[in-house]
């Protein structure tokens, strides 16, 4: 009899090669073949596979059932079940998504038999790994737009009601599109109230002060979203600065320890001279002692994108554009374009998809357009097509309204999706579908999603159509009609029409 998963999916186990660790090369494990290991932690082993059916590269995460004591197997089954419920509801672009979870039923292996896989997404690498390559005291290629993006994930997790709680550079995936992912989801867990509980687990040099004072009971220790935020703190100067952590120490118990001091007012926060203004503001922030005045994570996003922003511009008296800014003296070496201190700028290089001067998107919508379409990485989500979009949408009319079928605003949203998506766009500490650009910025961010998604599923066709025609219904109604449905046909075609004029 065939193996199967708890659902009666078969699993096969037809295997070819020499072992490695305790998933033999070549094992399938729901449809996706095992083909070598990429590493091994404290509670599992993480090997690289491919689907059967079309080739595409995953990691599979097997978490073992025995050689572990009954004190070590409870925590493991509350870790496996942690993840698994927040890995099947994870949806978002800067989250790893987990493709299939299956129970391996495999007497013949008894190392393997009842074991849990998780099938993921597979990245390039990991943060952990680039810093471990980056030359000290100089900042990571695209650290700016990579903590905005991996702070993007973590809002839409704690707007959503759950904590990471384990926050490092080793769950921080880096896909060969260049974009982030946050993964690993052992200590994931969903608020109560204002609290949630994790076991006494994670990395000693990104847990916060509270995390030591306390105690550990039946339910684990009590923590806060701002565990996340003071550990995404270390996070970013160690991406700002090739690796460098802001409390000395040899190792991670003495750098937690260094962190206990500075908590006590033993000794003063020291971050690293080099760091530009704006970012060193953000990263002490971060790090308050008090987790009460922790910036929220939906605010900490805003101002990260706000520093990958050009400084604002105008026109002077005398019909030259010029920057509304001092120029800070030369930078050091390493720190030149890095958002946060201003240099003087070589011409800038066209933009693709970039709005022409002359066409009719009102002046205030450019920059929030411009700045949605900047932070998505893939080349159909243009400022031409984002703008073809709303003027589909709602014809740039921020008070636009369908009460019949519940859409507002200048892009449409449906208050309880834009919830699930939500982003503070102006910088207010709010997230209004009736802002113009909370609005945009989360339409950019949603369609990037839609994009990817649609990539992943393979539908045919223009992928600008498609997205439109999801962002309209869904990408799974998209996909199961194989194309765009004809109910929104013409809506698509408007959006196309639009494009065409914005020279998309």
């Amino acid at each position: 009899m065939e193996p199967r998963d708890a659902t009666g999916d078969v699993l096969g186990n037809t295997a070819t090669g020499d072992a490695i660790g305790d998933v033999p090369v070549g094992y399938s494990v729901a449809g996706y073949r095992i083909s070598g290991l990429i590493g091994a932690g404290a509670w599992g082993r993480v090997y690289a596979g491919c689907s059967e059916a079309d080739g595409s590269r995953v990691a599979v995460k097997v978490l073992p059932p025995g050689r572990l004591t009954p004190g070590q197997r409870r925590t493991l089954a509350e870790l496996t079940r942690r993840e698994i419920r927040f890995s099947r509801r994870a949806d978002h672009p800067q989250l790893i998504r987990t493709l299939a979870v299956v129970t391996l039923r495999d007497p013949g292996r008894p190392a393997l038999d009842g074991a849990v896989a998780l099938v993921m997404e597979r990245a390039e690498r990991s943060l952990q790994q680039l810093l471990q390559d980056a030359e000290p005291g100089r900042p990571l290629p695209r650290a700016g737009p990579m903590l905005a993006e991996l702070c993007t994930g973590l809002a839409h997790m704690h707007g959503r009601g759950w904590v990471h709680g384990d926050l490092k550079p080793g769950n921080v995936l880096l896909m060969a599109d260049g974009g982030v992912r946050l993964a690993d989801f052992g200590l994931t867990t969903e608020l109560e109230g204002t609290h949630a509980y994790v076991p006494p687990l994670g990395s000693l040099d990104h847990v916060p002060p509270e995390w030591w004072s306390q105690r550990s009971g039946p339910r684990g220790i009590q923590l806060r979203p701002g565990a996340d935020v003071w550990a995404f703190g270390v996070l970013a100067h160690q991406m700002l600065t090739g690796g460098l952590h802001p409390f000395l120490g040899a190792t991670a118990r003495a750098r937690g320890l260094a962190a206990q001091a500075y908590a006590r007012g033993v000794t003063p926060l020291r971050l690293d001279e080099r760091l530009p203004a704006g970012w060193r503001a953000l990263i002490a922030d971060c790090l308050a002692v008090d987790q009460a005045v922790r910036p929220e994570a939906g605010r900490l996003a805003a101002r990260l994108w706000a520093l990958q922003s050009p400084p604002p511009r105008r026109w002077n008296r005398i019909g030259r554009l010029v920057t509304v800014a001092l120029l800070a003296a030369a930078p050091a070496a390493g720190w030149a374009g890095l958002p946060g201190r201003v240099s003087p700028p070589p011409p800038a290089a066209p933009v693709a998809g970039a709005l022409p001067p002359d066409a009719d998107v009102p002046t205030a919508l450019r920059e929030p357009i411009d700045r949605a379409a900047r932070a998505c990485p893939e080349p159909e989500i243009s400022p031409a097509f984002l703008a073809a979009l709303l003027k589909a949408e709602s014809g740039f009319d921020p008070a636009a309204a369908r009460p019949e079928t519940q859409e507002y605003g200048i892009a449409m949203w449906t208050p309880s999706v834009f919830k699930a998506w939500a982003q503070d766009g102006d910088g207010d500490g709010r997230k209004d579908y009736m802002s113009a650009p909370d609005a945009i910025i989360t339409m950019g961010n949603y369609v990037c999603w839609l994009d990817q998604q649609l990539k992943r599923r393979g539908t045919g066709g223009d992928l600008h159509g498609l997205v439109a025609a999801g962002y309209r219904t869904s990408d799974k109604t998209v996909a199961d009609a194989g194309g765009v449905p004809e109910r929104v046909r013409p809506h698509v075609d408007l959006v196309l029409r639009y494009l065409a004029q914005y020279g998309g």
